[in-house]
């Protein structure tokens, strides 16, 4: 547990610039005999309580186990919980909490949102912009370092040069968001054949028409994939608005993301 010398939100800072993941849970609300006041705060990381407390004891205890819960499911919505503190606590007190519990995701295998995007063109200039201050980790590849050295610097973006993108496959998270936006089909092949025959990734989006969409299936059919597979990925990627603007384009895979993010957080 981390020393209180610091306030929470300066600990908060430090968590999120370490880039780990943690639940801020504030109680906003007592009413009868509670054993600490409305206002209180805590800090919870992946291995329990980092600092603060809502109140010591089972309130705590009750508290951390559900903000641990949030970090191992990779919850991205905050919630209330109220608690009587004699029924849902086991406590001799005869009052009640309000607590709020405000997810952060950190970087790696528990980051809430990763989104890989394959290519560093015109449209993913004008996209990563849109994606950056999202609650998100974004990780672009391309083999092109003049086209990598174009898009901006954010804390949560990582820049990977690679000759073969499609050997990077491996390496990312299950819940992975996969958009291939490369100069063309023949590069977005290689890497839909590994995403598609070796992983099964939420969301896989390739930038294209209906009729790159035909070919691409039967070439990675060809390859080997079966045709269930082949057509489980969305191509064209993006809501069907706008012009065929990059910035445009950009705005309606945005678009199509978050909705698949928080269509897939209700399942």
């Amino acid at each position: 547990m981390s020393s209180d010398a610091t306030s929470p939100y300066e600990q908060l800072v430090q968590l999120a610039r370490s880039r780990t993941s943690f639940v801020l849970v504030t109680l906003v609300e007592t009413l009868g005999s509670t054993p600490q006041d409305a206002g209180a705060k805590m800090l919870v990381i992946a291995t329990g309580l980092h600092s603060g407390t809502v109140g010591g004891g089972k309130i705590e205890a009750k508290a951390i186990a559900l903000a641990q819960e949030m970090l191992n499911n990779r919850a991205v919505a905050p919630q209330f919980v109220s608690w009587t503190l004699r029924t849902d606590v086991g406590m001799t007190c005869g009052g009640s909490v309000k607590l709020y519990f405000e997810p952060h995701a950190g970087a790696g295998a528990r980051a809430a949102w990763p989104i890989w995007i394959f290519g560093a063109g015109h449209v993913v200039q004008a996209l990563v912009p849109v994606l950056a201050p999202l609650d998100c980790e974004l990780t672009i590849c391309d083999p092109r370092r003049d086209w990598l050295d174009r898009l901006p610097r954010a804390p949560h973006v990582t820049y990977l040069q690679a000759d073969e993108p499609a050997a990077l496959v491996p390496t990312m998270p299950d819940h992975a968001f996969l958009l291939c936006l490369t100069k063309g089909h023949a590069s977005d092949r290689p890497v839909l054949q590994r995403a598609l025959g070796e992983r099964n990734f939420p969301f896989v989006g390739v930038i294209g028409s209906a009729a790159k969409a035909i070919v691409l299936r039967r070439e990675l059919i060809a390859g080997g994939l079966s045709e269930v597979r082949a057509q489980q990925f969305h191509c064209p990627v993006g809501l069907d608005f706008g012009t065929n603007h990059p910035h445009e384009i950009a705005l309606s895979i945005a678009a199509q993301l978050l909705t698949e993010r928080d269509r897939l957080a209700k399942l």
